[in-house]
């Protein structure tokens, strides 16, 4: 097991029983006991005030994040798939990259005040704003990667489930992502913020047998054509095309 591979040689400093005790506090906000709390520690400690103290190892929480990262792609992946069952693999990707974006972590890390336990150098509290979500993500991140080196896989996805619950889609909404121009839409505003845009023309042809043509267009380049008996299904057709071109439906 990874954890069994650490001990508690790694941290040379001790923690103070001040420090000891807000770190039980977040404990109680996470909903997770640490068998080891120094994991908590290092994911509470920012690389700027690891390198602006006394540290030998300068021990901080990047590596954590990086490890926080891939835990929380596999376990939200997995919980969506376990939740909505049958739902196609373009809507669960569109999903999972909604719920682990760097704006959904920061709030996430809000919710649990998780700026509050964490020790930053000088020179990165006068900077503190600039760059805001992107701490806020990587402490949660960082926190992830904690849990699960002093767990397993599964007390870990079962913290992310509790963390992530209330933001979790509702049938209704799912249905509606199953719609093409609404997975496009998703992804045009995630990618490039802004919306993908349609154009319809006419095909030549009698009023019975009159067919629409449609493009939609993503940050300024036609991705996708689509024909219809109407402009909503040209749109949809166009939609369907630029999702395939982009791997997602």
């Amino acid at each position: 097991m990874l954890t069994k591979r650490w001990s508690l040689e790694r941290w040379p400093m001790e923690i103070d029983e001040e420090r000891r005790n807000r770190l039980k506090e977040l404990e109680e906000r996470v909903g997770y006991r640490f068998s080891q709390i120094e994991w908590l520690h290092q994911a509470m400690t920012h690389k700027s005030y690891a390198y602006e103290t006394n540290s030998v190892e300068k021990i901080n929480n990047e590596v954590l994040e990086f490890l926080g990262d891939a835990v929380l792609n596999l376990a939200v992946g997995h919980l969506l798939y376990q939740r909505f069952p049958g739902v196609q693999e373009g809507t669960l990707s569109m999903l999972r990259s909604y719920l682990v974006k760097k704006s959904s972590l920061a709030s996430l890390s809000e919710g649990l005040r998780l700026e509050r336990y964490l020790l930053l150098g000088k020179s990165r509290k006068m900077d503190e704003e600039k760059g805001r979500t992107a701490l806020l993500a990587n402490t949660y991140e960082a926190l992830i990667g904690a849990i699960f080196l002093d767990s397993n896989f599964d007390q870990v996805s079962e913290i992310i489930r509790q963390h992530f619950e209330p933001y979790l889609p509702t049938e209704l909404i799912l249905e509606r992502m199953n719609n093409p121009k609404t997975l496009l839409q998703i992804y045009s505003q995630q990618t490039y913020r802004n919306s993908p845009q349609y154009q319809v023309h006419h095909e030549p042809g009698s009023d019975r047998d009159r067919r629409f043509k449609a493009s939609v267009s993503i940050n300024g380049e036609v991705r996708g054509w689509g024909w219809g008996r109407n402009k909503k299904e040209a749109e949809e057709e166009a939609a369907k095309e630029a999702l395939r071109k982009l791997n997602i439906y």
